[in-house]
């Protein structure tokens, strides 16, 4: 890889960190699609800096994205070559910001990617799934509070797995979470859902910080508590596992969780912007996704106006 290229790759990486708050996740992304289009760049181009980078070049590397193979041998999706080009044209945009000379990354357009159908639980299916926990047990009693939160709040799973204990205010129903690129936001909970996290922590008697922890494996010191934490890929087993028992006929994953609770909201009557707060999206254009399964007031005209809803 170019050395200059190189140290611009790192000044961006740094930028997004310090200025634009992102996520370590999200800087390890970056770091791995820019790597990708450098390593490309030098070993296709032999060109020292990216100044007299045209369009034709990129045409050719979004073949060779197309032509991309992952360690299992398949080639990347549509949706994950956009996510090189969007590293890409942020990367670009960086460069022209700080004074450098490049191609203007608003000339690189993004192809339409098909639209992805929008998995959600209906609410008698939430109830078939809350309720398949083994409660007379502490880990059940745990994996239901897990449930009716995600369903209740609508949190991320890393969002989840982070809480900890006392952190929610069961009298007030709310709490607050740090989101992704590190956005706060106040999160609400449901009666229900307060009464299961109630009961889950009235239930234990360590005093490890984690809210919601592990019950097999080594035990450790109440010092090494972050061990005892669940983690992101612990509780996509609980849900799973649930999952297969209620004999649900959506594939629901955590993310189907948060989904459902936006659904649910909107249904309802909630407003977009109000729903786009609750799920810590900085931009409404990702909340809109529901819209075309949820507008309650499209809904309405059709109950109030079509003819086939008349005696």
């Amino acid at each position: 890889m170019d050395t200059t290229i190189a140290k611009q790759i790192n000044d961006f990486l740094e930028y997004l960190e310090i200025e634009k708050n992102c996520s370590k996740l999200t800087i390890r992304d970056y770091r791995h699609y820019l790597d990708v289009f450098a390593k490309w760049h030098s070993s296709t181009l032999s060109r020292p800096t990216l100044e007299k980078l045209t369009l034709a070049e990129i045409r050719k590397y979004r073949v060779y994205l197309a032509n991309k193979v992952d360690p299992r041998g398949n080639t990347l999706k549509k949706v994950t070559q956009n996510y090189y080009v969007i590293a890409l044209r942020s990367f670009l945009r960086f460069l022209i910001k700080n004074d450098i000379t490049t191609l203007e990354p608003s000339k690189i357009d993004l192809p339409k990617t098909e639209s992805r159908s929008l998995k959600f639980l209906e609410r008698e299916q939430v109830e078939r799934l809350v309720t398949m926990p083994d409660t007379t047990k502490e880990d059940g009693v745990r994996d239901r509070a897990i449930l009716e939160l995600l369903f209740s709040t609508g949190l991320r799973v890393s969002e989840l797995v982070s809480l900890n204990h006392g952190q929610i205010n069961i009298e007030r129903r709310e709490f607050g979470v740090i989101g992704k690129g590190r956005k706060a936001r106040i999160v609400f909970i449901s009666d229900r859902a307060a009464d299961w996290v109630a009961r889950y922590i009235n239930m234990r008697i360590d005093v490890f910080k984690p809210l919601f922890i592990r019950y097999s494996g080594e035990v450790v010191e109440a010092d090494e508590g972050e061990k005892m934490r669940l983690t992101v890929r612990s509780i996509e087993r609980i849900v799973k596992k649930y999952v297969e028992q209620a004999r649900l006929p959506v594939d629901a994953t955590v993310h189907t969780m948060r989904h459902s609770f936006a659904t649910d909201l909107l249904i309802n009557g909630a407003d977009l912007r109000s729903v786009q707060e609750m799920l810590g999206h900085k931009n409404i254009a990702t909340t809109q996704i529901y819209t075309h399964i949820t507008n309650k007031q499209l809904r309405d005209v059709h109950k109030a106006f079509h003819s086939g809803n008349k005696e």
